[in-house]
């Protein structure tokens, strides 16, 4: 600053200074107050806070949508696997099936073979309803073997 050159020069100096200095007061008046610095402050960490808070939770929202879909995904897949397997397993029992059962009608035209030539006259109708159907035979044979069975354990006194 340099000397005034008049006195209207001087008000605007003595103006700008009590400027300048109110200023000043007002700036050491903020920094004094350490309630209101406080407040200010906790307000800016509530602000960012409540901006952390929405940001995570539409990450998180992300996330799960991105799990939610390669779980969906990965569903499809196994399903598409397994209905595969099932076919396969499918196709080789079918096969299997009809295999044992040219393999079953082979033998049964054996026995009916072997049965006409080797097996006597009179019984040679109820041997060959065995060979024919022999689920019934296996079912009577079963229960004699179990009524042997019982016999035997339990003998009477």
């Amino acid at each position: 600053m340099t000397g005034a050159k008049g006195p209207d020069e001087l008000r605007r100096q003595i103006e700008r200074t009590r400027s300048e200095l109110g200023d000043t007061v007002e700036e050491l008046a903020g920094k004094m107050d350490v309630k209101g610095r406080a407040r200010a402050r906790a307000a800016d960490l509530r602000d960012k806070a409540g901006a952390m808070t929405v940001q995570l939770r539409s990450s998180a929202a992300q996330a799960g949508h991105t799990v939610h879909d390669r779980a969906t995904q990965a569903g499809h897949k196994v399903q598409d696997r397994a209905a595969q397997a099932g076919h396969k397993v499918q196709d080789r029992t079918q096969r299997a099936g009809e295999i044992t059962q040219g393999k079953a009608s082979e033998t049964g035209t054996a026995l009916e073979r072997r049965a006409q030539h080797s097996v006597p006259q009179p019984v040679r109708p109820l041997v060959m309803a065995a060979i024919r159907h022999p689920r019934p035979v296996l079912i009577v044979g079963a229960a004699l073997a179990a009524v042997v069975v019982v016999s035997w354990r339990y003998p009477k006194k």
